[in-house]
């Protein structure tokens, strides 16, 4: 593998002495984007044979998706007559990427809400005021158009992603606060991101409070509950599983009986809004069913649990790279100034973050960790809210941008923090 990925670097290199001829005009001007894609894969697949830089392996990922977005976009937009923007495509990716991130969640990540109350609500306080505030206050600065000035907003309300506890890792920062600020705030998102949208942008792009909150539970809470369901079934008694079984069951049921006639007939009788609450119902008895399925799956395949998190990881990828294409025509206009947004924003989160922690009394390796949980946001989430909503090319184009250098900032300061630990 070492061997692959040296020859990849060195074939990253040949790109970009190609790449240097294309743009000098030594070569044909055809051979530059070719060549400027082949140069960001192949730098991403090499990136793991430096050590030091070998952490910034899925950022060059993400990088090559905006590459790649920007220099082909029709061809990131669909796959013959198949339009990677389907709804329906969107959903289920948007759901496998947070299914990942439930795999690497414990039901015993909530415990620390019992044993560091405190520092759970500092961190809900910091996360769901600080970056949202920043996100309205950069769009009163920057001259953005109204769709993806909400799209900055989005981002700043969405809770804080897995990449939060792993920068906190890194850092040595308090791991346990991190993980259960992560689990508690992704549990309340789905209040509190529609609930700040409608304050901060409902002038700039319509905001359905109720719409946008079932969205919320469906491409977030199903699927971690599914992930969840798991780990409760790896610990529990012959006799539990076999009644989440019995349930499981049930639900199969209940969901063929939707595909095949049921929903036509439930819709010539029920009202929307009932419709709505038995559509979120089914995809709570989907993640029943996907819970169980999983739980055997790994018992007879436990490789699965590390295979996960690139599923998430490939998920993200796939929507940096369409949200890139899809936004290309913005991102020529804008790109520099959201690339600077993007920059504020983050330090802000930062910043704020640790001294907000440490004047409501936090000690400095806590502060740390909320630091990184207020910096660092889930842009899978704000992605998929913007798919959701049909407006990936516009409200999804801050994520598409941010996200990137959010990897690059939390790596590079969680690497200084872990040169210079420090203890509560």
């Amino acid at each position: 593998m070492l061997q692959f990925r040296k020859l990849c670097l060195a074939l990253a290199l040949i790109f970009l002495i190609l790449l240097g001829l294309g743009l000098s005009g030594v070569l044909g001007s055809g051979y530059t984007s070719g060549a400027g894609l082949a140069l960001a894969v192949f730098f991403a697949l090499g990136l793991g044979a430096l050590p030091r830089l070998e952490g910034y392996q899925y950022t060059a990922w993400i990088v090559a998706a905006v590459v790649a977005g920007m220099l082909f976009p029709e061809r990131c937009l669909g796959i013959g007559d198949f339009d990677l923007r389907n709804k329906w495509l969107i959903l289920i990716v948007v759901q496998l990427v947070m299914f990942g991130m439930g795999t690497q969640m414990k039901l015993g990540d909530f415990q620390g809400v019992i044993k560091t109350p405190k520092g759970v609500l500092v961190g809900l306080l910091c996360q769901f005021t600080i970056m949202p505030t920043m996100g309205w206050l950069l769009t009163r600065v920057f001259d953005f158009p109204a769709e993806i000035a909400a799209g900055i907003i989005l981002i700043g309300s969405c809770s804080s992603g897995l990449a939060s506890n792993v920068m906190a890792y890194i850092a040595r920062a308090n791991l346990a606060l991190s993980v259960t600020v992560t689990a508690v705030a992704t549990m309340v998102a789905p209040l509190m991101t529609p609930l700040l949208m409608s304050f901060f942008a409902s002038t700039m792009v319509e905001v359905k409070f109720l719409g946008m909150m079932m969205s919320i539970v469906k491409i977030v809470l199903a699927p971690i509950g599914a992930a969840l369901l798991a780990d409760y079934l790896s610990r529990a008694s012959l006799a539990a599983v076999r009644k989440v079984g019995i349930v499981a069951g049930l639900c199969l049921v209940w969901l063929l009986y939707i595909a095949f006639g049921g929903w036509e007939f439930l819709v010539q009788r029920l009202s929307p809004a009932v419709l709505m609450s038995v559509g979120v119902f089914g995809f709570f008895a989907a993640a029943i069913v996907l819970g169980m399925v999983y739980f055997f799956a790994l018992k007879a395949l436990p490789v699965l649990q590390k295979v996960m998190p690139y599923a998430s990881m490939f998920g993200i990828v796939y929507f940096t790279t369409v949200t890139t294409a899809a936004g290309r025509d913005h991102l020529l206009q804008v790109g520099l100034l959201l690339l600077l947004a993007a920059v504020i924003h983050n330090a802000s989160g930062y910043f704020l973050g640790y001294w907000f922690s440490r004047a409501l009394g936090l000690g400095r390796n806590s502060a740390r960790a909320m630091a990184l949980e207020v910096g660092l946001q889930n842009g899978g989430m704000a992605s998929g809210i913007a798919g959701a909503m049909g407006k990936l090319g516009t409200l999804g184009l801050a994520s598409a941008v941010f996200s990137p250098w959010m990897n690059i900032s939390g790596s590079i300061l969680a690497n200084i923090w872990s040169r210079e630990p420090v203890k509560d």
